[in-house]
């Protein structure tokens, strides 16, 4: 099961820090994805990582703003979101798929949507920039 946390109502160039708690299970063998569906648009990632080590992946319209970090003792990663803009308003999930090795030679929109298909989701955290 995975679990978000964080989200919440902030201004225009805010900032906001959000969980991905994973229970009962090792993340190590999986790639994580954050994912953003704002109303009336279609679902886009945000930012994607291999938690077993890696690169990070970022959406360009997110790179520079978002950090994504993880803590493998707490099975948790998380995605700060700095300079925050109203069209970041959505409800964001993470989700997981598990992979036998890193992503390689992969666009980031592929590897979300892989992400997005074939792995577990959480039940999602709204954001609310205004």
């Amino acid at each position: 099961q995975l679990v978000e946390s964080g989200g919440g109502s902030v201004q225009d160039g805010g900032s906001l820090t959000l969980s991905c708690t994973a229970s009962r299970y090792d993340l190590s063998p999986y790639c994580l994805a954050w994912l953003r569906q704002a109303p009336g648009k279609e679902r886009e990632g945000v930012a994607a990582v291999y938690v077993g080590g890696g690169k990070s992946y970022y959406a360009d319209s997110v790179r520079g703003r978002f950090t994504l970090s993880q803590d493998n003792a707490k099975s948790t990663l998380y995605l700060a979101m700095n300079r925050l803009k109203p069209e970041g308003t959505g409800v964001y999930y993470c989700a997981a798929a598990k992979m036998t090795q890193p992503p390689r030679d992969v666009t980031f929109t592929a590897l979300t949507w892989y992400i997005a298909e074939y792995g577990r989701w959480g039940q999602g955290t709204q954001v609310t920039v205004s």
